[in-house]
This record gives C-alpha cells, structure tokens and sequence, in this order.
C-alpha cells in the first residue's frame, strides 16, 4: 500500500492518519521498517561537510601576503640561495601551523556538543516494545514517550494522558504546551498543534503513544533547517579591512621594489643578482610577514580565554566581531530567562503578594504589599495547601541545580510552598481521588485527607473556568463571602498585563463519604485566589544587559512569546524602552525601509518567526549596526548564520544553532555573552597593538635598505640579516602582544566603528616618526663602527643588533600606546613579553657569538664596550617617542576641554 508523505497530519483523525501511514497501533514490523528505512533514509539531519586536515592546513596560506612570501621563496631558491629560501618558509610554516592547529582544536570542541536528536527511541516493533535507536526510526512507526523523553520524530499523537511538550525550540513559547489527539484546524499555527509532537521537542509531563510522520530532513526541524541554505555568511570586520590594507600595501611594496630594482641596476650599477637579493630582503623587511601569524595567536589566545569563560569559539576570526558589535539581538527563554516557572505573585481576597526568587531555587521571599502578614492571611494557607494537595510534580536536587519530573508550573506551586515554609505538610495528606487536568474543562481537582481528618476538594485552573464554579470567596479571617467576579476578572487582567501566566484556586471541605465528580465540583467552591507565574530572568542578566548598554552596545529581544510577556521580562531586565513591543504581526505589516527605521528603535520583539528573525538582523545591518544574535532554539539558526557574530546554547542548544554559530556558550547563560564581548574588545585592542608595532618596524627596516640604495650607500645590512630580523622578532616580539590582559574601563568606551582605518592618522605619523628615528639610529651605530675602522661584518652586526634592540624599546612603548609607559606596572609587562624577549634575546647571543652563525650570516662578535652603545641608542630611542606621546596625549586632552 503506497505510503502518504506531507500531510497535514494535524488536521486528520488519528484513525485517518494510522491509515494513509499504512500503520496501526502496534507499529510496524521489523521487515516493513527496514524497507522504509532503505526509502526514506535514516532519522538524522544532513551534516555539515567539514573541512578535512590537509584542507585545513592549505587554507591558512590562502592570503596576499603570504603569497608574496611563496614567491620570493621559490625565486631566491632558483637563484641558489637556499638560507634565504629557508628563512622565508620558516615564516611561512609558522603562521601555517598555528592556524591550523587552532582551527583544529575549535572543530574538535563543537563537535563534542552535537546531541539534539535523542539517540535512543521506545518504539513498537512486531507488536513488542523495543529500544532502538533515533536513527532508525521510518514513517509510520508507533513510538511510546514519556515525561523527560526528547521526541525524536515528527509524529501525530494515537494517545495521549495529561501530556505536556516544551516546545520553545521551536516557538519560542517558554509554557509547556498541552497535548490531546483531537486534530487542529487545518491552518493552524505551529505552536497551536495540539495533536503533534515534534523532534527536538521535551516531553514535560504525561505519557503519549504517536505514529510517526516525518523524520529527518522532513521534520519541522529540517524545515527550519533549510532556511539556512540561502542565508550569506558575513566577513569580519577585521578581515576586510586587512584584506584591503594587505591588497593595498602588498601593491605599494611590489611596486617600490620594481622601481628600487631598476634604480640600482640602471643608475647606480649595481650586480643584478646582489641588486636583487637585496630588494627581495627589503620586500620582506617591508612586507608585514609576521602579521597574519601573530593576528592567528592573538585570536587563538582570544580562544583559550573565552573557553574559560564557557564560550567556545568556532572560527577564530569571529572574536573581533564581538569587540565591535553595537547590539545583542538575544532570545528570551533559556538566553535572558532560566526556562523554568516561578511564583511571581498571588492576590487573596485580603491582598497582594510579591514572591522573590530564582527559578526553582529555594531562595526568596513572599512580600504582601500591605500590612496583612502571613500568619494573618488564613486565604494564604489555603492557597498554599492548594498548591501542595493539587499537584503531581517532584524535583531532585542535584549537583546542576534543581530537575523537575512533573510539569513545570507544578514544580514552581512546590517551590512557593517551600519558601513559606510548608513543603514538609504534602507528606501528611492522603489523596483519595483525581481528576487530571482536561483541556475541555480547563482544571485539576484532588480529594484528600488532611492530618486532623477533614476531607476536602482541592482545585486549580484557569482563573474563569474556577470562578464558574465558585459561589463564595474565602475572606482573610477564612470565612466565606459572596464572591465578587468583577474584582477577580480586574485582578486577572493586571497579572497578565505584566507577563504572568495566572492560574486560580479553590476548595471546599466535602463529607468523608463523597466522591470526586463533576457534581460534587458543581455544587460550589470557595474561590481562595491568583497565583502569577513568570518564567524569571536569570539574576546575573541584569547586570551584564546594564554591562552591555553602558558599554554602547543595544540589547534587543527577539522572542515568541506573547506581547505582555517579553515587555514584562525586558523591564525586569533592565532593557531600555521595555513597553514598546513590536510583534510579529507588526513586522509583516512594514516594508524593508520602514522596518530599518523601527528595528532601531525598539528594543523588545514578540511573536517572531525565524523569517521575522533574519529580517531584523538584516534590518539592523542595513542600517549599520554589527549585529551578534543570541540564541538556543533551531528556530534561532537563519538569523544566527546572518548575523555579524552568531552565539548558540551549549546545552539546551539545538544541533542547528550550534552548527552555524560562531560562538557556543557551554553554560547557556546571557551574561557569558558580555564576557565574551569583553575578551572580543581585549582582543580588538591587542591585534591594533600588534598592527601599531609591526607597521613602523617593519617600516624602519625598509627605510633603512631604501636609503642606501637611493644614495648609494654602503649597504648596513645583508639580505639574509634582514631576512634574520623578520624571523626573530616578528616571530617572537609581535606574539607578546597577543598575551596582553584588558584595559581597564574597556566596557566603558562606545564600539570602534566599524568603517575605523587600520591605519590612521595617529598610526600613519607613529609609522613616520619611528621610521625616521630607526634610519637615525641604525646608521649612527653604523658609521660609528666604520670610524672605528670594524670591517663590515662586524658593522653589520652592530646594525642587526640595534634594530633589534630598537625593536624591543618599541614593544614596551606600543603596550601603553595611549598612556604612559614610565609606570611599574608598564614596566613589569605580561609574562608573555618576558619569555619572548628572553627569546629574542638568546637569539641575538646566537647570532652575534655562534661561530655556525658567523658562517650562515657573516656576523662578528660585540664587545662589551659596542653592546652598551647599542643600548644607549635604543633607550635614546624610547624617551624620544616617549615624549612625543606625552604631548601628543596633552594636546588631545585639551583638545577635548
């Protein structure tokens, strides 16, 4: 019989589905399923094709400068010199192998956090109940689920007991959804489904038996999954501005080169093949080399430390996004709240009482907002013998935190039961009959007996379904009253206005000979009160959305929830303008241009699609912004791959999320976010610092080649030196700056735009200055040693040791570029700068005093005497830019005045 595929299942009778399934209730048999399994393939999303290692490896010398560097090596080893070829790649491998183990190390972390599907499913199979696994499972298979099982396939519901589903992965709705197997409207949202379960999703509470309908690619997880397919990913900030600035310099140094080539061959007649070592070494002194190298360690340190602050990073070029992002588009349940329920406030007839907490934590208190007490209050009592009696949920307590059995609202009635101080008394009622919740009559009801032998009913539910049944209210004395509807109806409303889900209570003490029916329920309760419950914020979520908008960063919520709901938890937040509340229905009513304009302007977003997500990330981008988007549900993925920065949920994270993220927070806590945001900016700054170093060396280096050639100097400096100071310094000295610890007040400081130069004006006349003082330098030292009548080699050697030292004075200047160095602590650097001037070091007395180093570099021993000039030279060095800054800092502060 030809089996039916993408039906509205929901629509259908389950006797109807079973049928066009070619199922019944005791499932499939084995020899059925594998031929559906070879047919419709295995129950697993398509993976993501993930690079292998060789091509890892080749993809980090995909970069113009590196490019450059390949081709001076293959010609200097055509013209036969090999050292210099050796230097060359050494540099090259360097950054290569850096990246690539990095690179290796990120994959190897996410894909330890893939489990979105269950891996095991209770399925029927010849009429037998069987353990198989997720992967195996076909359309038309009758799977058995119950409370704290995730579905593995999309599936109509056969039968369903009192079953709830947390489906916020999907919606977005942090209320667990109730279930029967009575079809839905045909065009039925998909939150309003009643009689689906979909994969992914979380069975709270009860017990179900379902046919499977789709699995895989087809389920709504493959729907959403889809979306993604035709979503651009965005390049960092970073990278395109370096890619410009390497096109650009990589040009200018080409093309000086060629004109130096010809100058000295034509007009100052020097040996081609010499002519052209010494232009090729001048291409690398002026060719930042190190660059990509050092900004791979700098990101990569940036890695180590965000892991420590439970975010794992997937593509290292991401971090630098974060440190200029302008806003945070988060979701709300599980991001910003804890996705669990909590007692916010109750209303007795007396007064209102506001309930403190944390989620399911015992911590907190219970408020009345007059001067009634508890004690006072006998409306209170029995509402909180209510909340005990009229329950079925328990927790544990574990190591983790609190796990709930039952549904969450339930679990949250215990808690306040709890916090008053009453949890011990469910142990001494005795319950003689149920009546489970129905979606019909909207209520749960208990008979019990209590401790001193009174049989009473215990009731709770929708707020107008109890007052139907009420005809009197308990008053704060615990008598009876004529009930008042009005004044119930308006206290209703004012919860739900601030985002609480409100459920009602009553009760009534009956004959020990009743019975719980619907008669017994009909002859009259007494209506004892409201309890609102909110999924509450996460403490430390208000404190790092202030971080965030102190630090300029916007912070916006994109959630599903309803209206009144998000603008409640955005004000609890702290969220600028939480009442202006922009729905999903307002943004299918705004074109691209009028949502640009609102997207900015509103900070709280409800009822969204993932297609009204994605188009508020683009509309923001539109209008300039770099955008992050938080995020745990698949619903959340379109819209993370199209962001500037994607960050996903680590544990509660669907498999979709995690995949296209650029960020993975193992701790699914909204404040890592900031932390992240932070270690972005420290990072930010560190890569503009080690830019700020390498430019004017590199810079100084050249200038120094230049000038001999144009004047026809004496050349102070080999090609193989030159070649020599780029290896040791650059692979070395620049990688300190990486390890550099963050600035103080550094989340007080507005985002760097994104459209900032990498080299502006400030930068360009450093790169001056420090060039024109190298010249000075290098060649003071070195007609210093030709007075002195040293031969060359040992002039030379005196040179390569003074840009060295140059270059060391240089780094201790550029880590307090915009303050000053003359203090202990600038002084004391990173253990990072001294382990690498240890290096550079070491390296110097194997260049200068190795005989092996003599023959491959032709250098001479120093003496004393000519080391301590070096050093005078260098700290002359330093004062001189030292005191340039000083002014350059005065001058811009009164500037500011």
């Amino acid at each position: 019989m030809p089996i039916a595929t993408h039906q509205a299942w929901h629509a259908l009778p389950a006797e109807a589905v079973l049928a066009r399934l070619a199922s019944d209730p005791y499932g499939l048999s084995e020899q059925e399923a594998a031929r559906r399994l070879s047919r419709f393939g295995q129950n697993s999303l398509p993976g993501a094709q993930s690079a292998g290692p060789v091509r890892r490896f080749l993809r980090q010398f995909h970069n113009l400068l590196i490019y450059v560097l390949i081709a001076a090596a293959v010609i200097t080893a055509s013209l036969a010199h090999y050292v210099d070829t050796s230097v060359i790649l050494a540099v090259v491998l360097v950054n290569a192998a850096i990246g690539f183990v990095q690179e290796g190390r990120a994959e190897a972390a996410i894909a330890a956090l893939h489990r979105m599907l269950a891996p095991m499913a209770t399925v029927l199979r010849d009429g037998q109940r069987r353990r198989i696994s997720a992967a195996d499972l076909v359309p038309g298979d009758m799977i058995l689920l119950e409370a704290g099982n995730r579905v593995p396939a999309d599936a109509r519901l056969v039968e369903a007991n009192r079953l709830k589903a947390q489906e916020a992965i999907l919606t977005g709705e942090s209320v667990p959804v109730e279930k029967t197997t009575a079809p839905a409207a045909e065009d039925a949202a998909l939150g309003e489904r009643q009689s689906m379960l979909f994969a992914g999703t979380l069975v709270v509470a009860g017990q179900a038996r379902a046919v499977v309908t789709a699995t895989g690619a087809s389920t709504e997880i493959g729907r959403i999954s889809r979306l993604l397919g035709g979503i651009e990913e965005l390049t960092t900030p970073l990278l395109r501005k370096m890619d410009i600035f390497a096109r650009w310099i990589t040009a200018l140094i080409l093309f000086g080169a060629g004109l130096l080539l010809v100058y000295g061959y034509f007009v100052q007649n020097h040996p081609f093949e010499t002519l052209f070592m010494t232009v090729v070494g001048l291409a690398v002194a002026a060719i930042p080399e190190g660059l990509p190298a050092v900004l791979t360690i700098t990101l990569a340190v940036g890695v180590r430390k965000m892991a420590s602050r439970h975010a794992i990073v997937r593509r290292l070029p991401a971090i630098d996004t974060l440190g200029a992002v302008t806003v945070i588009c988060t979701d709300k349940t599980g991001t910003l709240t804890r996705n669990e329920m909590m007692v916010a406030s109750l209303r007795t007839s007396a007064t209102r009482y506001e309930v403190t907490g944390d989620g399911y934590l015992p911590t907190g208190e219970i408020l009345p907002s007059s001067d009634t007490t508890l004690d006072g209050d006998a409306a209170f009592a029995a509402l909180v013998e209510t909340a005990l009696a009229c329950n079925d949920s328990t927790f544990l307590d574990r190591q983790t935190g609190r796990e709930t059995s039952g549904d969450p609202m339930e679990a949250a009635l215990l808690v306040l039961a709890e916090k008053a101080g009453r949890l011990g008394d469910r142990d001494h009622f005795e319950r003689l009959a149920v009546m489970p919740f129905d979606a019909e009559y909207r209520y749960m009801a208990t008979l019990d007996r209590l401790p001193d032998g009174e049989t009473r009913v215990h009731v709770k539910g929708a707020p107008e379904a109890i007052l139907a049944l009420c005809k009197t209210q308990m008053a704060a004395a615990g008598s009876s009253e004529p009930i008042d509807p009005s004044f119930w109806h308006a206290q209703t409303d004012s919860m739900a206005a601030e985002g609480q889900r409100v459920i009602a209570l009553a009760c009534r003490a009956v004959e020990k000979s009743r019975t719980l029916s619907q008669k017994t329920l009909e002859e009259g309760l007494i209506f004892i009160g409201l309890v609102g419950l909110i999924d509450p914020p996460r403490s430390e979520a208000t404190a790092a959305v202030a971080e965030c908008q102190s630090a300029g960063i916007s912070v916006k919520m994109i959630t599903g929830d309803h209206a009144a709901t998000a603008a409640a938890i955005a004000a609890r937040i702290g969220l600028n303008a939480p009442a202006l509340v922009l729905t999903g229905r307002d943004i299918d009513a705004l074109d691209d241009a009028q949502l640009i304009e609102e997207a900015s302007l509103t900070n709280v977003f409800a009822r969204a699609t993932p297609e009204h997500k994605l188009r508020l990330v683009n509309a923001l981008q539109a209008k300039g912004e770099i955008v992050a988007m938080t995020g745990d549900g698949v619903n959340d993925a379109p819209a993370l791959k199209r962001a500037n920065a994607g960050v996903a949920m680590g544990i509660t994270g669907s498999d979709a999320a995690k995949e296209v993220a650029d960020l993975v927070l193992t701790d699914d806590n909204f404040a890592s976010i900031v932390a992240a945001v932070r270690e972005g900016r420290t990072v930010f700054e560190n890569i503009r610092k080690v830019i700020s170093w390498t430019l004017p060396t590199n810079s100084g280096e050249a200038a120094v080649v230049i000038l001999a050639l144009l004047w026809g100097f004496a050349m102070p400096l080999s090609a193989i030196q030159i070649l020599w100071i780029n290896l040791v310094t650059a692979g070395s000295l620049g990688v300190a700056l990486a390890f550099e610890r963050t600035e103080p007040g550094i989340m007080r400081r507005p985002p760097l735009p994104v459209d900032a130069p990498v080299l502006d004006r400030t930068l360009v006349w450093h790169v001056v200055l420090v060039s024109i003082l190298f010249v000075v330098g290098t060649y003071g030292v070195y007609n210093y040693a030709l007075d002195r009548g040293y031969d060359l080699q040992l002039a030379r050697t005196l040179c390569v040791n003074t840009l060295i030292v140059l270059e060391i004075f240089h780094l201790f200047f550029i880590r307090n570029f915009h303050t000053t160095s003359l203090t202990w602590e600038a002084v004391r650097g990173t253990q990072a700068v001294w382990i690498c001037l240890v290096i550079v070091v070491a390296g110097q007395l194997l260049f200068t005093y190795a005989p092996f180093m003599h023959r491959l570099f032709e250098t001479r021993p120093v003496s004393l005497l000519d080391g301590a000039i070096v050093i005078g030279v260098g700290l002359a060095f330093f004062a001189i830019i030292e005191m340039e800054k000083q002014l350059r800092l005065r001058l811009s502060a009164a500037g500011s005045d």
